[in-house]
């Protein structure tokens, strides 16, 4: 079987998955499923670039997802004039001395020669800029966090349309992305994985605390929609709407939210397929076969004259803007940021189990990694049930062995994707479908 053949047999048979759910589940959880499939292969696609590309091993996904998402808040939301009022200007402030407190220590450490006096005076400098932007920056934060804590309690954004969000959550990633790789890139692998792990905890940590940012834990509610895609209730209260769904057989609610779901997965097709177009022909180019030669040998590479440290950084920012404009989609679709929410075993273990499975190094392989297993991350459970219900169904009920196997179908997830990653690396280790 030739390798195209074989690959287009795999992405059929994906689809079959889905068609069979479909008909046994209907279109739209199907829907809801392949827009959060959609969503991981663009993360997917992100880790690639950095693992497939430049074997960099990053397992802080959930950071720049995270960050993606504070993106959408940040452009979409309308601001909120009370707290600027209260402390707007003071939390600006705060942070503004912040950045110069760090920008002026490290001037100084650069500047002043090694001894005792530079070390004195970077921790001076550290030291009092700390005080100043605390007291600054706590009466800010606390009265804007004070203005309607229950419905606002936040600075909120700036009202732009939210498909501007898309692009700005790829650009905050990248710049937390920039400021991580000039720390961690000259690390080990195994080093940088930890680094990398640390900050994105740091991220959720600050999500989680800062409430005047983004509400905390109290998440925020009622982000909009990008057009063109419309609102349940504006549908149904179209005139004939009611008679056409019915006309198909559908109730007027249930073609309102399969409706809205096709025009959710037509947005994010447009936007995986212009990101795979970009990455094939960036793959294809010099960049992208010097990229693959740093990989493979990074001593050879530096020693033909290549900046592997300055390549590294660039593909773990570009990798990370990736991640980030999956974030920002997918607070899009959900219509909230829930910074509790953001688990690492979601957000990073299995988007790394995406490109694994799907094929490291080969886009086309990560789009199908991510179709693949959010398929089998959300099916699993309700077939591991009615499989284990089916099994224990002679037994007499009340008894232990039968309530302890429908218990555990809860746990059929995490067996299914360890057992699934076990037969790749077995029999396919270089993924579904392998890099060329």
């Amino acid at each position: 079987m030739s390798i195209p053949y074989r690959n287009l047999m795999l992405f059929a048979g994906v689809a079959v998955l889905y068609a069979a759910t479909a008909m046994i589940y209907g279109w739209n959880l199907t829907l809801a499923i392949v827009n959060m499939a959609l969503i991981g292969a663009i993360m997917a696609l992100g880790v690639n670039m950095q693992w497939g590309y430049a074997g960099l091993f990053n397992i802080g996904v959930m950071g720049f997802v995270a960050l993606g998402g504070l993106a959408a808040v940040v452009v979409s939301m309308p601001p909120v004039p009370e707290a600027w009022a209260a402390g707007g200007m003071g939390v600006i402030l705060g942070l503004l001395i912040g950045a110069a407190t760090v920008i002026a220590a490290m001037m100084i450490w650069a500047r002043m020669p090694k001894g005792r006096a530079r070390g004195v005076l970077v921790a001076g400098v550290l030291l009092a800029g700390f005080f100043l932007f605390r007291a600054v920056f706590d009466p800010a934060t606390a009265a804007v966090e004070a203005v309607n804590p229950a419905g606002t309690g936040y600075l909120g954004g700036m009202g732009l349309p939210v498909l501007l969000a898309w692009p700005a959550g790829g650009v905050l990633a990248a710049g937390a992305a920039w400021l991580i790789g000039k720390t961690a890139l000259g690390l080990r692998s195994d080093y940088l994985a930890i680094a990398t792990l640390g900050i994105s905890e740091i991220v959720i940590a600050v999500l989680k605390n800062e409430d005047w940012l983004a509400r905390g834990v109290k998440n925020v509610t009622g982000i909009p929609r990008p057009w063109p895609v419309p609102y349940e209730v504006a549908l149904q209260q179209r005139p004939g709407f009611g008679d056409w769904a019915s006309g198909l057989g559908f109730d007027p609610a249930t073609a309102s939210s399969i409706i809205v779901k096709l025009g959710y997965a037509g947005l994010f097709l447009v936007v995986i397929l212009v990101i795979v177009v970009a990455l094939e022909l960036a793959l294809k180019s010099p960049w992208g076969r010097m990229m693959r030669a740093i990989r493979d040998n990074e001593v050879a590479a530096a020693a033909m004259g290549k900046d592997v440290t300055a390549r590294h950084l660039q593909v773990f920012v570009l990798g990370s803007a990736i991640v980030g404009v999956a974030g920002a989609m997918m607070t899009t679709l959900d219509g909230q940021l829930t910074p509790g929410s953001y688990q690492p075993l979601r957000f990073t273990f299995l988007v790394w189990v995406m490109v694994v499975v799907g094929g490291s190094g080969n886009n086309w392989g990560s789009v199908l990694g991510g179709l693949l297993i959010w398929w089998l991350w959300v099916m699993v459970e309700p077939l591991g049930l009615a499989v284990m219900q089916a099994v224990t169904a002679g037994m007499a009920d009340g008894h232990w062995l039968k309530a302890h196997l429908l218990d555990s179908a809860a746990h059929m997830r995490l067996l299914t994707m360890g057992v699934l990653l076990l037969v790749v690396l077995r029999f396919s280790p270089r993924g579904l479908i392998p890099e060329k």
